[in-house]
This record gives C-alpha cells, sequence and structure tokens, in this order.
C-alpha cells in the first residue's frame, strides 16, 4: 500500500487517508511524501526533507522532526497556534511568526536512566511512547555543558548502590552551573553522600538533592555551594528540580511578548500574574507596576518571596492552589492586567472567573495547543479577542509549543 501525505499532526506524525477512508498517522514523514507505511519507507520524499544532525534521531523520542527543513517547520508551529485559536472561535486572531530558539541551547533536562543486566547504565531519553531508554552519547539540543555530564553520570551511577534498576537525573543549568536532582529506587548512605560531594567537587556542581522515584521529601545529597538563576537582575535561589523555562531565548521571548502586551500603566498600576513560579515573569513585570504574584508549590513560592523581599517589594508572593481555589471577580478588581502561565493542563478552574471579571487585559502564556483552545473559548463566550498571538518554539524539533497570547475585552463589552 502507498499512501501521501496530506499533513501533518499534533504529535509529529504525518497524516494520509487508507484505500479504505481510515486515517493513516505514520511518524517521520513529511507533507506532499508518498510512502509506504510499513516501516516506514519513503518512496517520493519531500524537496523540504534533511540530513537529521543527531545520531540518536528516530529511536530517542526527544526529537521527532530533524528531518524537516527549518522554514516549513516554523509555519507548521505558526500554524499549530493558529488553529487552536480558530477552534477557540478567534478565526482572524493576528498571529506573528515563529521565534524557534537555536540547537544546543535547552538548559533542562529529565533523563531516565536505566541499569542492565550488565551493570552499566543506559542514561538518555525515552523512545516514543515511553519505550526503552535511547543510551545518549551527544544532544544537538540540550546545552553542552549538560551534554558534558552524561558519561561522568553513568560511571558515578554504574557504582552508586541505591541506583538498582530504574531512575531519573533531574538536571537544570543555573547561573551558578548545573543543578542535579537523582531519583533513585534506592536510599543513598553515608558512604555514597561522600561519593555524590566528590563528584559534585569534581564536575562543578554546587548541590545535588535526591528523592525516591515515586516521589516523596526531597533532601539534599551534597551542597558544596548556593545556587541562583537572575530574572531581570533579581537572584532567586530555586528549589531543586524547580521548573524553568526550557531555554534562555525561549525565556527573553516569553518576557518580551508578555511585557509588548501590557496596556499603558500609570505609576500605581498593579498586574495580578497567576502560576508565578520562581518569578521568570513576576520581576521583569514589577519594572513597570506592582505585582500580586500567586502560586501553589510551597517550596517554589518561598524562593519567589525570599527574592522577591531583598528586591524592594515591588512583587508579593502569595501560596495558592488555584485549581482548588481559584481568584473570584472581586479579588481581580483593581488590576490592570492579568498574566498567567499555567502548566500543561491549562486553567480550565480559573477561566471562568476571569470571563466575567472586569479586567480589560489578559496575558496568555501557553505550553499546550489543545488547553489553550479550551481556556480560550470561555473567553470568547464572553465577548473577549485577540489583540496578538506570538508562537515560541523553545522545543526545537518537537510537536510542543509555546505561545503568549493577548486577550483584551472590547471597550463596548461588559463584565458578564
Amino acid at each position: 500500500m502507498q499512501v501521501t501525505i496530506e499533513a501533518l499532526g499534533a504529535a509529529g506524525d504525518g497524516v494520509a487517508t487508507a484505500p479504505d477512508g481510515s486515517r493513516l498517522f505514520i511518524p517521520f514523514a513529511l507533507p506532499g511524501e508518498v510512502v509506504r507505511p510499513d516501516g516506514p519507507v519513503v518512496l517520493s520524499p519531500s524537496p523540504e526533507r534533511v540530513e537529521p544532525p543527531c545520531p540518536h534521531f528516530g529511536p530517542c523520542g526527544g526529537c521527532v522532526l530533524q528531518h524537516w527543513a527549518l522554514s516549513p517547520y516554523a509555519a507548521w508551529k505558526r500554524g499549530r497556534l493558529a488553529e487552536a485559536l480558530a477552534r477557540a472561535g478567534f478565526g482572524d486572531a493576528p498571529v506573528a511568526e515563529t521565534r524557534v530558539t537555536p540547537p544546543r541551547t535547552r538548559r533542562r533536562a529529565d533523563l531516565a536512566l536505566r541499569r542492565r543486566a550488565d551493570g552499566s547504565v543506559a542514561l538518555g531519553f525515552h523512545a516514543r511512547g515511553g519505550g526503552p531508554v535511547e543510551d545518549l552519547s551527544t544532544c544537538h539540543v540540550l546545552d553542552p555543558a549538560l551534554v558534558a555530564l552524561f558519561e561522568p553520570l553513568r560511571t558515578l551511577l554504574r557504582g552508586l548502590p541505591a541506583f538498582r534498576r530504574e531512575g531519573s537525573a533531574v538536571l537544570n543549568l543555573l547561573d551558578t552551573g548545573p543543578d542535579l536532582l537523582l531519583r533513585l529506587d534506592g536510599v543513598p548512605g553515608v558512604q555514597e553522600r561522600a561519593t555524590l560531594a566528590a563528584f559534585a567537587a569534581a564536575r562543578g556542581i554546587p548541590r545535588i538533592a535526591g528523592s525516591g522515584l515515586k516521589g516523596g521529601v526531597t533532601e539534599t545529597l551534597a551542597q558544596l555551594g548556593g545556587v541562583g538563576i537572575a530574572f531581570a537582575g533579581v537572584t532567586v535561589a530555586p528549589p531543586p528540580g524547580a521548573f524553568l523555562q526550557a531555554t534562555p531565548q525561549g525565556e527573553a521571548a516569553i518576557v518580551a511578548a508578555v511585557l509588548e502586551g501590557l496596556p499603558k500603566l500609570t505609576g500605581r498600576a498593579r498586574i495580578a500574574e497567576l502560576h508565578a513560579g520562581l518569578g521568570t515573569l513576576s520581576f521583569p513585570l514589577a519594572g513597570h507596576a506592582r505585582v500580586a504574584a500567586f502560586e501553589g508549590a510551597p517550596e517554589t513560592v518561598a524562593a519567589l518571596d525570599a527574592a522577591a523581599r531583598k528586591a524592594g517589594g515591588r512583587v508579593t508572593a502569595t501560596r495558592r492552589d488555584l485549581a482548588r481555589q481559584p481568584l473570584g471577580p472581586k479579588e481581580l478588581e483593581g488590576f490592570a492586567a492579568l498574566v498567567l502561565d499555567p502548566p500543561f493542563a491549562g486553567a480550565a478552574e480559573q477561566m471562568p472567573a476571569l470571563a466575567r471579571s472586569a479586567l480589560r487585559r489578559i496575558i496568555y502564556v501557553s505550553c499546550n495547543p489543545a488547553a489553550l483552545t479550551r481556556d480560550g473559548r470561555t473567553l470568547h463566550a464572553a465577548g473577549w479577542q485577540v489583540a496578538q498571538a506570538t508562537p515560541i518554539d523553545q522545543f526545537l524539533w518537537s510537536a510542543q509549543l509555546e505561545a503568549v497570547v493577548v486577550f483584551e475585552r472590547p471597550r463596548a463589552a461588559r463584565p458578564l
């Protein structure tokens, strides 16, 4: 059987129609290509097909689109945002060109670990669909400072009894150097902690933390110095494994789009920020107005609060589980704008209150087009419009998409 690829699906697979009318999803196929699905085998390659730069492309699930030229790839990501907004009701939304981050700049990774029968360690990303761990020798997405830790980590883990069969290594590249969180299926003893401290000293790692494979208490296993990362000149000390925007360039593009989306502000203006995290947006926003920042994770909001107090009080950090206790319309009164950067699942619990609030400007930072569509429908039904939308590709060669969407309520429209 031969089929022609009609488009790419949301996961980056080629989409074709089988002779019986069913839909086929074929990995590593591009629009316009003639493909034999078993394999798959490309019989007529697209002129947009390029040689993947990474030797692990295919078996590694970290990238799905290295075989596509950059220009059509970026256009596809822009189209994903336009489609997400159209499904929400905003068919004429103005969508900017995609901001694509360069290779070898990703500063965080959650690497899977697996001990083989001979005692050696596989370290890398799972195959697509959660398959076996692809043991990585290199990575064209991650910052070289993180790639340089691959082989030393393998050597360390091979001799670590607390790593029995499976685990993960969460790496964040902070301003102070790599920060390592090991999730292991055993408990490190005194000698293992000494080994970890020696490893940290040899590799310039200020902190190594550990937790159980299924979560639980995270504790510091070795600390040789302070940890920190700066946002708009304010240094925050993040907890182990903290969420960061994937690349510095992606973060800069998000910040720029958010600030560009702000309305004209007076000297006494206040901005509400939901899912504030460590303050990635809080501190840049504080250069324009006072910020009321809300965050649910206790360790994260504690780090944000400590940094905010040292920075002069333009940011007020409040711990609040916004899924269980969303802000109500009355609490939103008096804010010149609201910025939210929800988790992958979106902000379904919060959106109804936002839609019927007295707010005039909402800036939504999305990492999930499907959640953006659902949450956007709530605003569309209440009469909101899209003023601008910016796709940001900080997950290079993946099907994931970041976006900043500026929603505004027309002056003629009244809150519900």
